[in-house]
């Protein structure tokens, strides 16, 4: 029983670490109708950020807030300078924000001297139910994912500004007819998406060894599940990060783990088959 419970308390974790990089990923892609492929390097910037912070013998904890602001004004520079002018062409978006990801990986790869970096856990140890011990970090991630996700829903749904970002997203055309600045709102959402990304990263990192190419294993996961949610909705590439943290977590422990990540692959694409439109689709896609 207990090694059950910590099972399903790992997987958890690393779900949540996926329902952040893809409800970020999801509301670009539903918004303004591109993938951006350099999501996975926004993943990377916010790992980055912490090391430098630790690097510098500055406190970790300021790291994990400083990394998704890092990010977001990152995301936003790009998004005003450069993506905004790929929204009329989706391929040459997806091929844009490619090399824009793979220069990003480059600068970095070189920062790091191609090696790899250990980060500490901000808040190191285990704490004890019953019999059982849990990581302290691994539970710091879990809150903090509830945390956002559920303040990130309440701001779409509850505020004035969510309301002009459902409208733009539901019908971009009608939105602008009516007033609302869809330009503003892309630059901040685009910003909002990469901090998640972020964020991510920072929660991450500490579970793996820092390298250039950390952001690509979550890059490819998550684009299978914003197919599987569906785009339009918040909550479609939410569902569909669960579900693929879900198997991409949980079937090491059934098959073989080189069987693992294609058998993955597998079932979401059967679902996308008997359901093209994914869980949950609405919106500009």
């Amino acid at each position: 029983m207990e090694a059950v419970v910590r099972f399903l308390f790992d997987i958890l974790a690393f779900t949540s670490v996926m329902v952040l990089i893809v409800a970020g990923l999801g509301v670009i892609a539903s918004m303004m109708g591109i993938f951006n492929f350099a999501h996975g390097e926004f993943v990377l910037l916010g790992a980055y950020t912490l090391f430098l912070f630790q690097d510098n013998g500055l406190p970790l904890w300021a790291g994990l807030v400083a990394a998704p602001i890092v990010v977001a004004l990152v995301g936003l520079a790009l998004e005003r300078t450069i993506i905004r002018r790929f929204y009329a062409a989706p391929i040459i978006a997806m091929l844009g924000t490619f090399a824009i990801g793979l220069v990003i990986r480059e600068v970095v790869r070189g920062l790091l001297g191609g090696h790899y970096k250990s980060i500490e856990e901000p808040l190191a140890g285990a704490f004890t139910v019953g019999h059982l011990q849990f990581s302290i970090w691994r539970t710091v991630i879990i809150a903090t994912t509830l945390v956002v996700i559920g303040a990130s829903w309440a701001f779409l749904t509850k505020t004035s500004i969510g309301l002009r970002i459902r409208g733009s997203l539901e019908n971009p055309m009608l939105a602008r007819t009516c007033g609302i600045s869809t330009t503003r709102l892309y630059a901040l959402t685009f910003a909002f998406g990469s901090a998640l990304a972020g964020l991510a990263g920072a929660l991450i990192v500490p579970l793996y060894q820092l390298s250039a190419d950390i952001g690509i294993r979550f890059l490819v996961q998550g684009f299978l599940s914003v197919m599987l949610g569906g785009v339009g909705t918040f909550v479609g590439p939410v569902l569909g990060a669960s579900a693929v943290g879900l198997m991409a977590s949980g079937l090491p422990w059934v098959v073989l783990p080189v069987l693992a990540d294609p058998l993955v692959f597998v079932i979401a694409l059967a679902i996308v088959k008997f359901r093209p439109q994914g869980f949950i689709a609405q919106g500009r896609l």
